[in-house]
C-alpha cells in the first residue's frame, strides 16, 4: 500500500520527512514573466521585480493534469489545498480525484479544502503525517483531519500592504487603501475560507500585541504556532518571543513564505498557523 501526502504550494511546505510528499506549484503571472512557486524560485527577486512592475499581475492554480501526475502510482492519497474561496486549486484537485479513482478502482483519494492558506496548511499536513505514521486506516485519517481542520486550527495574519490582495479581488479595495497609510498594519484572520482584515494597528508592537490577543480569543492556550514571513524574520522572531513570554513551553517554528504567499502577503507580512 503506497500512501502519499500532497499540497499545493500555498502551504509554503516543499518537503516532508518520513512520508512521500509532493508540492504542486501555483504560478504568479505578469505580462512580462511567469514565476513558478517551487524551491527554485528566487522569492526575494520576485518580490523586488513586482515592487517596480506597473502592469497586471495575478496567480494561476495547478491544473487537473498536475494533480494526476502527483497522484500517479499511489493507493491512498491525502491532498490539502488553499481555500476554495480564493483559488481553483481545490476544484482542480477534486476533478483529478474523480478521474484517478475511476481509472484506479482500488485507490482512495481525499481532498482537504483548508479554507485557509500558508502556515495553517502546514498544521494540516503535519497532522496527516502523524496519523499516517500511526498506521490509521484511510477512513479514520479522513475523519480526524477534517475534525482537526474544523475545530483545532486557525490562521492569523499581519500585513503591511493589501495591494495585491485588493488588485486580485481578495479583499475590499477601500480596506487596502487604509493599509497603505504610513505605519499602519492590518491584522486579521481566515474564517469561512475568506481573509478578514479586522484590526488597523499603528506600528509593529501594537500589531503583534493585537495578533497575539486574537490568537488567545480564538482558543490558543500554548499549542503549536507556525509563523511564516515574507522577508521579515525579525518581526516573526518578535512574535515568537511574545508568545513564549506567556507560554514558555509552546512549540513555535518560523518559516519563509514561498512565492504564492509572498505575492499576496507582500514584504513584511506574517501568516500564523495556530493550534487551538
Amino acid at each position: 500500500m503506497k500512501v502519499k501526502i500532497i499540497s499545493d504550494s500555498s502551504s509554503n511546505m516543499f518537503s516532508m520527512d518520513d512520508v512521500d510528499f509532493t508540492s504542486v506549484p501555483l504560478r504568479i503571472v505578469t505580462n512580462d514573466k511567469e514565476y513558478v512557486d517551487t524551491t527554485e524560485l528566487d522569492v526575494a527577486g520576485m518580490v523586488s521585480d513586482l515592487s517596480t512592475y506597473n502592469g497586471r499581475s495575478g496567480t494561476a492554480c495547478p491544473g487537473v493534469g498536475d494533480y494526476l501526475e502527483a497522484f500517479e502510482g499511489y493507493d491512498e492519497i491525502y491532498c490539502v489545498t488553499i481555500t476554495s474561496n480564493l483559488s481553483g486549486s481545490y476544484n482542480a484537485a477534486m476533478t483529478a480525484k474523480q478521474q484517478y479513482e475511476e481509472e484506479h478502482p482500488n485507490a482512495k483519494v481525499h481532498i482537504v479544502d483548508s479554507l485557509s492558506a500558508g502556515a495553517e496548511l502546514k498544521l494540516h499536513l503535519n497532522k496527516l503525517k502523524s496519523l499516517i505514521l500511526e498506521g490509521k486506516a484511510f477512513e479514520e485519517v479522513v475523519s480526524k483531519i477534517e475534525d482537526y481542520k474544523e475545530n483545532h486550527t486557525r490562521l492569523q495574519f499581519c500585513l503591511e500592504s493589501l495591494h495585491n490582495l485588493a488588485n486580485n479581488g481578495r479583499v475590499n479595495p477601500a480596506v487596502a487603501k487604509i493599509a497603505g497609510l504610513v505605519g499602519l498594519r492590518m491584522v486579521g484572520d481566515a474564517t469561512g475560507g475568506v481573509l478578514n482584515p479586522n484590526d488597523k494597528c499603528r506600528g509593529e508592537k501594537k500589531a503583534l500585541s493585537t495578533l497575539f490577543s486574537n490568537m488567545k480569543k480564538a482558543g490558543y492556550n500554548g499549542g503549536t504556532v507556525l509563523i511564516d514571513h515574507c522577508l521579515n524574520e525579525k518581526t516573526a522572531t518578535s512574535l515568537k518571543e511574545l508568545v513564549l513570554a506567556e507560554f514558555p513551553n509552546a512549540h513555535i517554528k518560523l518559516g519563509a513564505m514561498g512565492g504564492l504567499c509572498s505575492f499576496y502577503a507582500e514584504v513584511g507580512g506574517l501568516m500564523v498557523g495556530v493550534e487551538a
